[in-house]
């Protein structure tokens, strides 16, 4: 019993901040993201009756207690709705670079519910598929599919109708999606501990949560209609509230360095100049750049001269759950 899928993962360009429900990652808001081309995660998983508990491998490394804990909490959520008590090993190649901002955890489980699923023989289209990968990593509800995808907060207590929707395939509309690397090491206030603060103390988050559908409603009109300008300037609006939020935490916290301010003032510069170009930036220092396509080098050369650039990763829309032949590699008894 053994499948092998591949997820690739998005970036938010309306962003999903705050939970209203911890356990099962259901957002207070709706969310936009587009699934990208260059980076994903391969995962291959193999139950088997020998087993007596789950295995772990991450590029080629038995992984240890916690992160095989966390994987196996998830698995069992699989076991439940299939009905099956076999334990497996789960095989991942993972390509995202952890230093490119790029969250790893939409692709790695993304592709570990679409696997497992596979391997279990389970009959479920992409809403179910999205509900799963989503108690896994919110995010990862979204990189089910390619292109340009909605994730649905719903209504639900039980989280039946919180799920990821395409909107555009991956070849109705290419953009370039360039992310400019400033700071590789990790974050001192992790995504989940920086979304809950915020939520729980911001006075300033009320005001996220009543303007955060009028940006989803603009950048969705945008995207139909192909106006990049139109959907720059929501998608950096919406990125400079999310961030705003923190600053009225308690006690306050900020994503941003010196060398963040820095690229948005270039690509600000940039604008000025007549080269369209837009910045988004996630819960973290590093800023992802939309522009055309006929611009990215262009953008790429003047962001390069900043000294506080280490690296810029190019991106395009990519696409959604693909399913590999099974290699030869026994990973089980």
């Amino acid at each position: 019993m053994k499948a092998t899928a591949r997820a690739h993962t998005n970036i938010a360009l309306i962003k999903y901040w705050g939970k209203r429900d911890e356990k099962l990652f259901l957002p207070m808001n709706n969310s936009l993201s587009i699934t990208l081309d260059a980076f994903y995660t391969t995962t291959s998983v193999e139950f088997c009756t020998c087993l007596k508990k789950d295995i772990f491998l991450l590029n080629g490394n038995i992984m240890g207690e916690a992160e095989t804990n966390k994987m196996t909490r998830f698995l069992d959520l699989i076991r439940k709705m299939s009905g099956s008590t076999l334990y497996g090993v789960v095989d991942s190649i993972n390509t995202v670079p952890t230093a490119a901002g790029f969250a790893s955890s939409a692709s790695g489980f993304a592709a570990l519910a679409a696997a497992s699923t596979k391997a279990l023989k389970m009959e479920i289209n992409d809403d179910i598929l999205s509900q799963i990968a989503r108690q896994g990593s919110g995010s990862a509800c979204r990189s089910i599919h390619g292109g340009y995808v909605e994730w649905e907060k719903g209504e639900q207590l039980d989280g039946s109708d919180s799920f990821g929707k395409q909107i555009l395939t991956e070849n109705e509309w290419d953009l370039s999606i360039l992310s400019v690397l400033v700071e590789p090491n990790e974050k001192k206030v992790l995504s989940r501990e920086g979304m809950k603060r915020t939520v729980d103390t911001s006075p300033f988050y009320t005001g996220w949560l009543e303007t955060v559908d009028d940006d989803l409603t603009v950048a969705k009109q945008a995207i139909y209609d192909r106006d990049f300008e139109t959907l720059g300037n929501v998608l950096e609006r919406n990125a400079l509230k999310m961030h705003a939020t923190t600053l009225g935490a308690n006690p306050p916290f900020m994503y941003w360095t010196s060398a963040t301010v820095a690229v948005m003032q270039k690509v600000q510069e940039l604008r000025d100049n007549g080269i369209s170009a837009y910045y988004t930036i996630d819960a973290g220092p590093n800023v992802k750049v939309l522009c055309q396509p006929e611009d990215e080098n262009s953008v790429r050369e003047k962001l390069m001269t900043l000294s506080v650039v280490q690296e810029i990763y190019h991106c395009h829309p990519g696409p959604g759950i693909t399913y590999l032949p099974n290699t030869n590699r026994k990973t089980c008894c």
